[in-house]
């Protein structure tokens, strides 16, 4: 078996072979995820590989997995046990595991699905083409996984994380205007129940030329939105001799390329949140005025326990600071209820937090045991899971209700839109033809549907908004008529 580390070389034909190979691929978890299972499949793509539509069609099966929370990693298992008797009747297919939950679990992927062919952790897809080769040719059941964080020199591990980027391909993105750039990799902010820092391994920037460059390859592709990626995005920073760049600077590279319409980035940190950043977002046009910032508690004695490296006053004092800079601009948020030993008067000072902040939205999860984490080693999961599901509902009803307050105030406003086709529910109802409810979402990032057409999609488009839920605003778009309309909101909206 394959492990650890270093690069496989084979002398396998990077040709595409006279019966192309059929992937499915299934993606869970964050956009980092989807970025990744995007570039593993413009990989495969350069060996021949077709996409199939479902298992039944394909002789390639993976799997993208996440391990930020335990349902997500059951839901992975449960859909390998239904493939077993797949691989019964056909033991040519291969089927793989990659991503967090391969880089957590390593060998007991194997043991609790022994009919999985292939693990790979998220540093080293780039192997996967390779080590699809070797099990094809008899190699048996092959595993890539990246160093643990105290397996070896700090170079040695780092680069045991890198990615593959700029492979792209414009495919498998849900829109063709749209699409990810990953600006950093890893983390080293240890919060105690959190396994990004063992599975994505330590935090690393990207070289700003390589950004660049994938920023003007996304844009001959048609891109017109890219959102930076980084598991602590606004903490990004590269060092090349005496310079050091950071987000702000990047922004301004970016900024340049003809073709993008939109620069967004996510996730961020709330200590790292700069004044010359948001400064920098304010001052350039194709900036978007969105920014998610994950509180994760409005208790000082919780976060203290999550090690989350901030107070309460702390984040207040981020939120003035973009209210005094960016005054329009929305703000999202993260939160982890029943996390250990949260009384009720944590919960309620985190339903203050919410309160006074009066977030776009917020997504919400209960705690969940991670194993590997500090956590799960020091801390008992002593929250009843009644009383998380109940805190978890409140604060969702709550969130929901400031989400409608915050939308209601668009009604008879005008917005600027990036449409990104048709609506979800136009595709639920069946629709056909070029009229039909599309989508698409502002500058501050609320989505936004109307009837419209299909030829639309991918331009920006002025929508007067007329009816408002706490998720959606509905309107239509703008006529010579409906332009006369006196009430208007910012284009930066």
């Amino acid at each position: 078996m394959n492990s650890i580390g270093s690069q496989v070389h084979t002398d396998q034909s990077p040709q595409a072979e006279a019966a192309p190979h059929r992937l499915y691929i299934e993606t869970v978890g964050c956009q980092m995820n989807v970025l990744d299972s995007e570039m593993v499949v413009a990989a495969l793509r350069q060996r021949g590989y077709d996409l199939a539509r479902s298992v039944e069609q394909a002789d390639t099966i993976l799997f993208n997995t996440c391990s930020v929370r335990e349902h997500a990693e059951e839901k992975v298992y449960a859909n390998l046990a239904k493939l077993k008797k797949t691989k019964m009747a056909h033991p040519e297919k291969i089927i793989g595991v990659m991503g967090c939950m391969a880089q957590k679990d390593q060998r007991l992927v194997f043991q609790r699905a022994p009919y999985v062919d292939l693990v790979v952790g998220p540093g080293q897809l780039h192997r996967i083409p390779d080590l699809l080769d070797s099990i094809r040719h008899g190699a048996g059941k092959q595993m890539a996984v990246s160093l643990g964080r105290r397996d070896g020199s700090q170079e040695a591990i780092r680069r045991s994380h890198e990615t593959f980027d700029p492979l792209r391909d414009p495919t498998m993105r849900p829109t063709p205007y749209q699409a990810y750039l990953r600006i950093q990799i890893g983390c080293d902010k240890f919060c105690t129940y959190c396994v990004v820092p063992m599975t994505r391994g330590p935090e690393q920037g990207r070289p700003p030329r390589e950004i660049l460059e994938e920023a003007r390859e996304l844009a001959r592709q048609g891109c017109k939105e890219i959102t930076f990626l980084g598991q602590t995005v606004n903490s990004y920073r590269y060092r090349e001799g005496d310079r050091v760049t950071r987000l702000a600077d990047l922004l301004e590279m970016v900024h340049e390329v003809d073709g993008i319409e939109r620069l967004k980035f996510v996730t961020s940190y709330p200590k790292d949140m700069t004044r010359r950043l948001l400064e920098t977002v304010r001052d350039l046009p194709k900036c978007s005025t969105y920014l998610h910032v994950p509180a994760q508690s409005g208790s000082d004695a919780v976060l203290r326990r999550m090690k989350r490296g901030y107070t309460v006053a702390d984040y207040y004092q981020m939120m003035d600071l973009i209210r005094d800079v960016l005054p329009e601009a929305a703000v999202s948020s993260d939160f982890i209820v029943g996390f250990c030993g949260e009384t009720e008067d944590d919960f309620q000072q985190t339903v203050e937090l919410v309160k006074r902040c009066r977030f776009k939205n917020s997504f919400i999860f209960k705690y969940s045991v991670r194993p590997g984490t500090k956590a799960a080693e020091l801390m008992p999961d002593d929250v009843p899971d009644e009383v998380k599901t109940r805190r978890n509902n409140e604060l969702l009803e709550l969130q929901n209700a400031i989400s409608l307050e915050e939308n209601l105030k668009f009604l008879g406003r005008r917005v600027e839109v990036l449409v990104e086709g048709p609506s979800k529910m136009s595709i639920k109802r069946g629709e056909t033809g070029p009229v039909r409810q599309m989508t698409g979402r502002t500058k501050c990032d609320r989505i936004v549907v109307w009837e419209g057409n299909e030829r639309q999609a991918g331009q920006l488009l002025p929508i007067l908004i007329h009816d408002a839920s706490s998720h959606t605003l509905f309107g239509a778009v703008e006529t010579v008529e409906t332009q006369s309309v006196p009430e208007v909101i910012s284009l930066r909206h």
